[in-house]
């Protein structure tokens, strides 16, 4: 399969798991986090110079939320629901495999799942939009 019909068969399957198990963003981050450093491991054992779009994550054009709430981090992460996240994590992975996808095209893909979801954290007034679940917008 060509890489730009493996890249949109990764995406749809991700839209469609992330929206029919209503994925909370933190969940959506870890798996999508875990995903690009694993990625980009490979791409620099692979490659001496990566492209900028695929090194480094893309920036921000949103201003983060002010919060004056504080929570810790490891209660939020010990609340996350880690079948959940299995599915997804599973399913990036038997996507890769079995479109056999170059990992610069892998990476591209979940690149921009990172920068959705990175969007979304920026807007976390508390602890409770952690488990808000990931808005995937129309065009994406």
């Amino acid at each position: 399969m060509s890489g730009t019909n493996s890249m949109v068969t990764l995406q749809e399957r991700l839209v469609n798991l992330i929206n029919q198990l209503n994925m909370p963003i933190l969940e959506t981050s870890l798996v999508v986090s875990r995903w690009t450093n694993r990625l980009l491991s490979q791409l620099k054992n692979h490659m001496e110079e990566i492209p900028e779009n695929l090194a480094k994550p893309w920036p921000l054009e949103v201003q983060p939320v002010e919060s004056d709430s504080t929570f810790e981090l490891e209660k939020a992460l010990s609340l996350v629901d880690r079948d959940r996240m299995d599915i997804l994590d599973t399913l990036i992975r038997v996507t890769l495999e079995e479109e056999q996808m170059l990992v610069s095209d892998a990476l591209g893909v979940l690149r921009s799942w990172e920068h959705l979801a990175r969007i979304q954290l920026s807007q976390v007034a508390g602890p409770g939009q952690l488990f808000s679940p990931t808005q995937i917008p129309e065009d994406f």
